[in-house]
């Protein structure tokens, strides 16, 4: 078998509300996903999921290649970018590819992805994951509401701009999942995207545990702040979850010998040998890992087979626009099906004539760090106001605004 070509999509994940952090919000809830596709001359394809920057450079190291000799095929990428490096949306696309080619490698045994890797279980834990900053109060509820049918009974929410504003959210998210499990106390996490100061950190984190249990909180810092991390990590109570945006090994050594990270994340996006060697890093220092992104699918299959996984965030309930996944959510966990390889098929048709494209990116986007991150003197400024704050202007039944909102 041998690699033969690749192809390249973008469709979108619509979320039909406002989705962002701390650094912005994407207002139409419309978010771009690349989508890799690898053929081969056996008329296997496999499908990854993430950036095509510069991926003709990097085709270039496994084309004429067998595809099932993945972790090689994956050391000969990194080597293609050696002299520009690695990091970043390129580190995307070696992620892509090297999904693409764990699909097809599980496809050719007829096996799905998370037997052929070693998994025994099909159920991965799972979280849920909003990307809420930008909700009211009852758009939180309800979103939560729906998370909470499907059994999840841990929730991670965005926040870091207001220390009352994240307590209040939290609360009412901690209500309803304790509902829901009749009683039972739920998990709670904060993300905030590296938007604060060391100092800031600790004195949030602090004023919320003084009412809320939290176990983990994400990106206090700076994602390469070692010193930093570490210090937030002895102040609080919490443990110090980052990683998503490390981009290799070498950036998770000063973090784990420093007694920075608590819980190592790894982005979706990075694929699934990453994934695989990351966590054996993190195993060997007794620590435990959590994938996060929207379409973790390659790393719900690898989170099968190693120790150490905690738990997987589930944030939309629903695929990409043109994507299918054998997969589902029940009892607080994804249940990966049985189809050979990824399970994800792609609708590339449905793809062009939806021809759906997001806004272009604008400096409150999410993607965008504000100016004055970790500059704030006090909560809700220079920033995104938290969503409880923002006027509810009430719609009659035509989608208008009533006459009373108007005065």
């Amino acid at each position: 078998m041998r690699i033969t070509g690749y192809r390249t999509l973008t469709t979108v994940q619509e979320w039909g509300r406002p989705v962002g952090d701390a650094n912005g919000v994407f207002a139409d809830g419309v978010v771009p996903v690349s989508i890799v596709i690898v053929d081969t001359d056996e008329g296997i394809s496999g499908v990854g999921l993430g950036p095509h920057v510069e991926i003709e450079r990097i085709f270039a190291a496994i084309e004429g290649e067998d595809p099932r000799a993945v972790t090689s095929l994956y050391d000969r990428m990194l080597r293609h970018t050696f002299k520009a490096g690695h990091a970043g949306p390129v580190f995307g696309t070696i992620g892509a590819l090297d999904t693409a080619l764990w699909d097809i490698k599980a496809q050719a045994a007829g096996e799905p992805l998370w037997r052929l890797l070693g998994g025994r279980d099909r159920r991965v834990n799972a979280y849920a994951s909003g990307l809420d900053i930008g909700l009211t109060d009852d758009e939180l509820v309800a979103e939560y509401e729906v998370y909470a049918s499907h059994g999840l009974r841990a929730a991670k929410l965005k926040g870091g701009l207001d220390i009352e504003s994240d307590r209040h959210r939290l609360g009412l998210v901690k209500e309803v999942l304790t509902d829901a499990g009749h009683g039972r106390r739920p998990g709670l996490m904060l993300d905030v995207n590296e938007v604060w100061t060391r100092k800031q950190a600790v004195r949030h984190v602090c004023e919320l545990e003084r009412t809320l249990d939290l176990i983990w909180i994400e990106e206090p810092v700076r994602r390469w702040d070692a010193e930093g991390l570490a210090a937030v990590s002895r102040g609080v109570c919490a443990s110090v979850a980052t990683g998503e945006n490390l981009t290799g090994l070498e950036q998770y050594r000063p973090l784990i010998a420093a007694g920075a990270v608590d819980v190592v994340q790894m982005a979706a996006v990075w694929g699934v040998t990453h994934f695989l060697r990351a966590s054996a890093l993190a195993h060997a220092h007794d620590l435990p890992v959590s994938p996060i992104g929207n379409s973790p699918f390659g790393l719900l299959h690898a989170a099968t087979s190693v120790p150490n996984h905690l738990t997987s965030e589930l944030q939309d309930l629903h695929p990409p626009v043109g994507v299918s996944i054998d997969l589902h959510v029940e009892d607080g966990a994804f249940i990966l099906g049985d189809s050979p390889g990824l399970g994800v098929r792609v609708d590339e048709e449905r793809i062009r004539v939806a021809n759906r494209r997001p806004q272009a990116q604008t400096a409150d986007s999410p993607n965008v760090r504000p100016e004055r991150a970790g500059r704030r003197l006090l909560g809700g400024v220079d920033g995104v106001i938290p969503a409880r704050q923002v006027p509810v202007v009430p719609l009659n039944s035509r989608n208008e605004v009533s006459p009373t909102a108007r005065h």
